[in-house]
């Protein structure tokens, strides 16, 4: 089976392997769409099938999923014979009928020497490639084709820091077979749009040299879509950040005063009223991560929808904003000591920060009465009282919407539904970094939330979360530089 395309030039990427190693499941990652017949079983896929990929005016860039080889050994006696009636006889009548995985390794072969530009080869990374015989028999077959040949290595697990010695350890396995022409990890459970970006450029320059004008305009529509992808992406985490940043409740029937009075005496925790409000913002605010997750998900192409989480977060995660008592400077002292500059400064932004479940948690003890109400004079006052989240809970906020952004981009397809995970642990670093970086406008587009509504705050967001998902996509791909720096 073939997809219909208009005339042009036709770039052909076949995908060839050992049965069952995978290609029909990289094929759904890498098309964005099902495919073929997935199952873990040899000789699914019996008959070459031809998809598009990309196109750009006539010219199309096309995959094949071809069937898998089995039986090496005998698929190169075949071969040799290919070129007599016997061999006409065995591969056409006999094998067709009688022997139709080996039919089906023949119709890969003939794929690839027929249509093929470039032969991706699918091996599984985590193969000692000396240990597997079948390795030598296949590159055999390959140089026989005569094509030019990049090493995919699938089922690597989930994305790592550095996959550095498994592509050293196949390639130094086979760099005397001058067909192979390079090596990329390209999992079909794990990858990221940014990786197939860099398979596109490695199949470059493999081309004959009348392909490369279509190769580049299929290279530009295919950065085009991808890089619109990435911003709706980000996009759509932006606006739930601008929900999350401007949202507040109040807390009803409260003042100062109750607060203040709940937290001194015997330090018990929040008033219920105080609970309730939280907790009506933590509803809101896990609306809004299933809502924003389910957008990643349909972006990317994905089935399934985001499991709810409640969000339940200490006090810490509030901040709690109240009018000024009038008189309580005249009443109470000025700040004790420099231990107190950071609640000032918490305070004199706009609220006072609720902590450890109580409202002013340990910082009562620190400070005294004198000092927490000479801070409450300092706040930037609202009509009632109200709870939002703190700045250090917001940025929280942006980095956790980064790792959801990589977490939904690096699933693929092929894996079946959408389904959350543990991030690995080194993205939790990456992002960090990113986050910290970019600090201060987070903090001020925090801040910007007082006075403005989420839509007005929204651009804001997205200008600072496509920065940061760019500089983090190239901090873990630094290939992807080019792509991004568009």
């Amino acid at each position: 089976m073939t997809e219909l395309h208009t005339e042009g030039t036709a770039i052909n990427l076949s995908l060839i392997s050992h049965t069952n190693a995978g290609k029909t499941t990289l094929a759904r990652t890498l098309l964005g769409r099902d495919v073929g017949e997935v199952r873990d079983a040899a000789h699914v896929t019996d008959l070459a099938s031809g998809y598009v990929l990309v196109q750009s005016g006539a010219d199309t860039l096309m995959l094949w999923d071809t069937p898998g080889f089995g039986d090496t050994a005998r698929l190169l006696d075949r071969l040799r014979l290919s070129g007599n009636p016997i061999g006409w006889m065995l591969t056409q009548v006999w094998d067709r009928f009688r022997e139709r995985p080996l039919w089906s390794s023949q119709q890969a072969v003939k794929n690839a020497r027929e249509q093929a530009d470039v032969i991706l080869y699918l091996v599984n990374a985590a193969e000692d490639p000396a240990a597997a015989s079948y390795v030598a028999l296949e590159m055999d077959v390959l140089e026989w084709i005569g094509k030019p040949v990049l090493l995919l290595l699938n089922q690597m697990g989930p994305p790592r820091e550095d996959t550095t010695d498994e592509i050293m350890r196949w390639q130094n396995h086979l760099g005397e077979r001058g067909i192979v022409a390079g090596a990329l990890p390209m999992d079909a459970f794990a990858r990221v749009w940014v990786q197939e970006g860099a398979l596109l450029d490695t199949v470059a320059p493999l081309l004959p040299p009348e392909k490369a004008g279509a190769m580049a305009a299929l290279k530009a529509e295919w950065e085009d879509i991808n890089l619109a992808r990435f911003r709706a992406s980000m996009t759509a985490l932006a606006e739930a950040l601008a929900q999350a940043a401007t949202d507040r409740e109040s807390v009803r029937g409260s003042t100062w005063r109750d607060e203040l009075g709940s937290a001194l005496r015997a330090g018990r925790g929040e008033r219920p009223e105080t609970r309730e409000a939280m907790t009506k913002l933590a509803e809101r605010l896990a609306a809004g991560t299933h809502s924003s997750t389910d957008a990643l998900i349909q972006l990317h192409g994905l089935s399934g929808k985001a499991s709810r989480k409640v969000l339940e977060r200490i006090a810490a995660d509030y901040r709690s904003e109240e009018k000024t008592p009038e008189g309580a400077a005249a009443l109470l002292g000025g700040l004790a000591s420099g231990a107190v500059t950071g609640l000032a400064a918490d305070l004199a932004a706009g609220g006072l920060t609720l902590g450890g479940g109580m409202i002013v948690g340990g910082i009562l003890g620190a400070l005294g009465g004198g000092g927490l109400a000479r801070g409450i004079n300092m706040a930037k006052g609202e009509d009632g009282s109200v709870v939002r989240w703190s700045d250090d809970f917001f940025a929280d906020l942006v980095g956790t919407s980064l790792l959801r952004y990589l977490a939904v981009a690096h699933f693929g397809r092929g894996r079946g539904e959408w389904e959350e995970g543990e991030h690995p642990a080194f993205w939790h670093d990456r992002v960090r970094a990113v986050v910290e970086k970019h600090r201060e406008t987070i903090d001020r587009l925090h801040r910007d939330a007082r006075r403005m509504d989420a839509g007005e705050l929204a651009g804001g967001i997205d200008d600072v979360m496509r920065q940061m998902g760019a500089q983090l996509l190239i901090d873990l791909y630094p290939k992807a530089a080019q792509v991004l720096s568009r």
